[in-house]
């Protein structure tokens, strides 16, 4: 389908408003036009509109399927990835998933484990199209130690095919250690890392934000935050996320993720909440097949009765920048998943609405996400940028999300990759007592 050539075009493609900022032509109501695509030595040398020149005699008619950029994939846990089968999560619960994850940690996670394990969650996300990738990266003592220089050889080995970041991860209470959580913020500097934390409604929460910014500030660090995940109206720390960025005068780029319990508070602290995240400029994530799966999760085995997901209609409404990302993949926290993009963007659609109207929803898996990561040029299509696409059968969001489409064509630099996903058997000794 794709030549293996340095130069072609692939004409009669459908490629989406959103995602096509340079792109004169007559889009549809679902965002999509069909236009031709010239692809030079690794580059994207033009998009036109389908049928504005002629097209070479050897160029490939596309018959209207969709081409999307390759996906930006801004919260995941690949140093957790896969140890489900030795450590399942004995109730589906979010403590179940916590207790057995650190149980986990301590015991069995030395370089090795981890290296084999966020190899191979890279091999699966590669080979499904994605090109960025944000993982945290569990970082209480002494794993910090383990975890960090992984991290960095890891990304080394993947440059040119995923970009990848890493963000610390530990929860709040840990910086009330002063002195290693300073050490800490200096090590994820080093690493050229993004600094993150969990926050629980402490008392002291203001205080340990405070402290959190000023590393940041320190070091030139942004921000990620696990925030309020968890169907308790009482946890606002969202709002203090935004609170102390505002009155810190952070410059920097935070991320907040989950921000469920938003979702089942009163109105006016929804609207006040709100107005304070879009003033402090934060982007929030959604992690939808891993809140799906966590929250509302009933000791009595009763039916849950909400969808987990925080307030990304309203937020984006107030120019707000949202997105939605892997979460975890088969560990105690998600039983399920592989890393694929387009199984997220598919559940989002499906459990969020991005569609009547689909509008500019595609950008929360590529454009929106590589913002916030500071990636230019990541998550469109255009004019001089790189030729990393992925075309797939469907024509249509409705083909496309009704399929997994795993016969996808991913291109990365002109060229369709092997798209060889890994085996689970490479796995089986680590999952071995």
């Amino acid at each position: 389908m794709v030549p293996n050539t340095g130069s072609y075009r692939l004409t009669n493609a459908r490629l989406h408003a959103s995602l096509t900022p340079g792109l004169v032509a007559t889009f549809d109501s679902d965002g999509f036009a069909l236009a031709d695509i010239a692809v030079a030595d690794g580059k994207i040398a033009g998009i036109a509109a389908h049928g504005r020149k002629a097209a070479p005699a050897d160029a490939v008619d596309l018959g209207g399927r969709i081409v999307l950029p390759c996906f930006v994939d801004c919260h995941t846990h690949i140093d957790k990835g896969h140890i489900w089968p030795r450590k399942p999560n004995p109730d589906g619960t979010f403590m179940g998933a916590l207790n057995a994850t650190g149980a986990d940690r301590a015991a069995r996670w030395s370089a090795e484990d981890v290296a084999r394990r966020m190899d191979f969650s890279l091999r699966s996300a590669y080979a499904h199209g994605t090109r960025a990738l944000r993982t945290h990266l569990d970082s209480v003592a002494p794993q910090e130690e383990i975890s960090w220089p992984v991290f960095e050889t890891m990304r080394e080995t993947w440059r040119g095919r995923i970009e990848l970041q890493g963000a610390c991860l530990i929860g709040i209470e840990g910086v009330r250690d002063r002195k290693w959580f300073d050490r800490l913020a200096k090590r994820v500097a080093a690493a050229k890392g993004v600094l993150g934390v969990v926050t629980y409604m402490v008392p002291d929460l203001e205080e340990l934000l405070d402290h959190v910014f000023a590393q940041a500030i320190k070091h030139g660090l942004d921000l990620d935050f696990h925030a309020d995940e968890t169907d308790d109206v009482a946890a606002i720390s969202l709002k203090k996320i935004a609170e102390a960025a505002l009155w810190n005068g952070f410059e920097g780029n935070i991320l907040v993720g989950h921000c469920c319990s938003l979702a089942r508070q009163p109105d006016l602290n929804v609207l006040d909440t709100l107005d304070k995240v879009a003033k402090a400029g934060l982007a929030i994530v959604s992690l939808p097949m891993c809140n799906l799966y966590l929250q509302d999760r009933r000791a009595d085995h009763t039916t849950p009765r909400w969808r987990g997901v925080t307030l990304l209609h309203e937020m984006k409404a107030r120019g707000i920048p949202v997105a939605v990302a892997s979460d975890n993949t088969r560990d105690p926290f998600y039983a399920y998943g592989d890393l694929d993009m387009l199984e997220v963007y598919r559940m989002a659609t499906r459990i969020l609405h991005f569609d009547h109207p689909v509008a500019d929803w595609p950008q929360a898996v590529t454009a929106t996400p590589a913002g916030v990561m500071r990636l230019e040029g990541f998550g469109t299509l255009a004019a001089g940028g790189d030729a990393d696409f992925i075309v797939f059968k469907g024509r249509s969001w409705t083909e496309l999300l009704s399929r997994p489409e795993s016969d996808r064509i991913v291109v990365r630099a002109g060229r369709a990759i092997d798209r060889q996903l890994p085996d689970y058997a490479e796995l089986d000794e680590l999952m071995v007592e």
